[in-house]
């Protein structure tokens, strides 16, 4: 029996590839295959040195846009140091323009498998042991004797019910708490939007209901903390969607996340309303994409979108506290120009998202925008991840000012450090939050911070110099949020704070001496803490601020040392608390 590897290039550590782990069952016990993962960050060499210590005979590779390139590089190598291995791609990155992937891979892969692949790469197999008769093999591609490509294309989808489990390898059980767990309930999508690679795949199959439920049991008793659902819109079926939810809500167990894809504006008040009522808080995480609020745009692109309905799901959602939500932009689609890029991107933060993703437009092979770039004048990278570098109304210089946006929305919105800052900056110092991103990226790439790492003091600091610069008359209202930001993210008394103190050692000390003797002066919570001392000046921070309102007020900042956690005490400078 010939050896077999299955590998792939993650993105992450933390992520798992679901697809090599579905050929694994699919293809036992007729074929036995070990799975190798790496990361697209670990040396080729590295790489191609783990897998020849394997010994294999054939190896297959996932192949997807962000690692089409470092595979390519790997195969390279592999072709040299193991020539006789049978090497097989497969995945949605070569599924497509296949011809250009023969010519391209000439010499160094055996095979490519299209599109869905089990059934697929289990007979590829059998002919390799067997007779090598390709023309049996249906979903595979090749260069006959005479170098001319051969194209057989899938047949039958296979029944999603009847597939074996990918999640009940040994090998596996170890690394469950530590990675993100990929699971499908269902492929295909039954929306047709010319970005995206789902819409290619016509109609929606499931899997069994039962055998998915005891696959999720089993990866939850087996430590698996993080679950992400794969399909492509988890609520196209309510009922379906209903029945899952309930299962999750009824057998979670505790410390156990639920991601999912939403399609918000075909979702019923009345889930929602059941989702508020009986889901426990942080159990599950809807990541939404909203591409755009540009109505011409979505019609172009054949995506069906009622805003209206989409901001009401949004907004029940978030209002019932329990789901956090992660709403996804796409920068670049068609007659989508920077004005509209900058409406859509503040008609989705006027929301406020827990998680606000900035992406640009990528010309996936397959994909009809690709097909038909020309008709918007697009110029895209030649390469993986063929991001747009251009069309008829967004110039390469306006999607350099749009990432401006994308570099600090991730480190200042998305990261959460300082919400009440930027809420106070988007709503009261700023035309719009588009605009404050925006003039702050430039500044943050001007003075070339994008370059460099940051601690948690530098964003502060990069933070307060970019709003000094512009000679801001409410700076002190500004500096006093950013002190509570700062305060409030802390586990422990930090050592040295980004501000100067404003205080004296000898000030301080008269303070504290008056809250030993008053604690009622920081309020009833604080006098319940009934802290000696040495725990006074050993985990608190006394500071002043500004309020909002514009009043002089003490902040107590008590960093509780059994659960790392902050919390703030205000009194006013007069000793009358609030």
């Amino acid at each position: 029996m010939k050896k077999v590897v299955l590998s792939t290039l993650n993105a992450k550590y933390i992520h798992t590839n679901l697809a090599i782990r579905c050929l694994k069952a699919y293809i036992e016990p007729e074929f036995e295959a070990e799975l190798a993962e790496y990361t697209i960050k670990d040396p080729i060499l590295n790489i191609a040195a783990d897998l020849f210590s394997k010994k294999p005979d054939i190896i297959g590779f996932s192949c997807y846009i962000w690692n089409i390139e470092e595979t390519i590089k790997v195969i390279q190598v592999l072709r040299k140091i193991l020539p006789d291995a049978k090497i097989i791609l497969g995945g949605p990155e070569v599924t497509y323009d296949v011809p250009y992937w023969l010519d391209r891979l000439k010499g160094d892969v055996d095979f490519i498998v299209l599109g869905e692949g089990e059934e697929t790469f289990k007979q590829l197999l059998e002919e390799i042991h067997g007779e090598k008769d390709w023309s049996r093999v249906h979903g595979i591609a090749y260069l006959d004797n005479n170098e001319k490509p051969v194209i057989k294309p899938q047949q039958n989808k296979i029944d999603l019910r009847d597939v074996p489990s990918p999640f009940r390898f040994e090998e596996d059980l170890p690394q469950l708490s530590k990675r993100v767990t990929y699971i499908e309930t269902s492929r295909g999508c039954p929306f047709r939007c010319q970005f995206c690679l789902s819409s290619i795949e016509v109609g929606v199959r499931y899997f069994d209901r039962e055998k998915v439920k005891d696959d999720i049991r089993f990866l939850m008793k087996n430590g698996a903390k993080t679950i992400k659902f794969v399909d492509r819109t988890f609520n196209i079926s309510r009922s379906y969607a209903m029945e899952m939810f309930q299962f999750l809500i009824d057998e979670h167990l505790p410390g156990t996340v639920f991601q999912f894809e939403i399609t918000a504006d075909i979702m019923r008040p009345e889930v929602i309303e059941f989702l508020n009522r009986e889901a426990p808080s942080g159990l599950f995480r809807f990541e939404i994409g909203v591409q755009s609020t540009n109505d011409e745009t979505n019609d172009l692109v054949m995506r069906k979108q009622n805003y209206k309905k989409l901001t009401r799901t949004v907004t029940m959602v978030k209002d019932g506290g329990k789901i956090d939500q992660h709403l996804d932009l796409i920068a670049g689609l068609p007659e989508e120009d920077y004005l509209s890029f900058r409406k859509t991107f503040n008609d989705v933060f006027e929301m406020r998202p827990e998680e606000l993703q900035l992406g640009f437009l990528k010309m996936l092979r397959g994909t009809g925008l690709r097909i038909r770039a020309n008709d918007h004048q697009y110029t895209y990278m030649d390469h993986s991840p063929y991001e747009i570098l251009g069309n008829n109304v967004l110039s390469f210089d306006d999607i350099v000012r749009i990432k401006q946006v994308e570099d600090v929305l991730e480190k200042y919105w998305n990261d959460h450090r300082m919400d009440r800052t930027v809420e106070h900056l988007v709503t009261n110092c700023f035309e719009s939050p588009f605009d404050f991103f925006q003039q702050f990226g430039s500044y943050w790439e001007e003075r070339g911070w994008s370059r460099i790492g940051h601690q948690l003091e530098d964003l502060f600091k990069r933070l307060h110099e970019f709003l000094s610069s512009q000679d801001r008359h409410e700076m002190h209202i500004i500096e006093g949020l950013m002190k509570l930001d700062y305060l409030s993210n802390q586990r422990y008394k930090p050592r040295k704070p980004w501000w100067e103190h404003e205080m004296t050692k000898e000030e301080r000390s008269g303070i504290y001496q008056d809250l030993l003797q008053s604690p009622h002066i920081a309020g009833n919570d604080f006098t319940k803490l009934n802290l000696s001392e040495k725990e006074i000046y050993k985990h608190t921070l006394l500071e002043t601020i500004v309020s909002k309102e514009g009043r002089n007020e003490y902040v107590l900042a008590y960093f509780e040392p059994s659960n790392g956690q902050s919390t703030l005490f205000f009194f006013e400078k007069e000793y009358i608390s609030n």
